[in-house]
């Protein structure tokens, strides 16, 4: 049996790049103003805000009755939404959910929306 120490798979990682002159200058510029403690700040936090911006939607995978029952569910928990929310937030092809949400509203469960 391999034991492996938590203190290894929690380590940063460290990341080289190379910069053009001009990037380099502006980072410097922002960290002699005060705004951020150093280059590798700005960089952590630069990436930080990247990572946060992208997001990878997962599609489950149910069938439709389920899927309608949570669609209705979340307008219920939510009185507004936009139906490409709804579709990331449940995990969800957009598709479904805007028929979805068309036939809910059809059915006149759903209003204002």
């Amino acid at each position: 049996m391999t034991y492996v120490n938590q203190k290894e798979t929690k380590q940063s990682k460290t990341i080289g790049t190379k910069l053009t002159p001009r990037e380099y200058e502006e980072i410097s510029g922002l960290v002699d103003a005060g705004i951020y403690l150093s280059a590798s700040d700005f960089v952590r936090e630069s990436i930080r805000d990247k990572l946060k911006s992208i997001r990878v939607i997962k599609i489950r995978d149910i069938d439709y009755e389920t899927a309608k029952k949570e669609v209705l569910g979340y307008y219920r928990s939510y009185d507004e939404a936009y139906i490409s929310e709804v579709s990331a937030d449940l995990e969800l092809d957009l598709e479904l959910v805007n028929q979805i949400t068309e036939e809910l509203k059809h059915e006149g469960r759903l209003k204002g929306i």
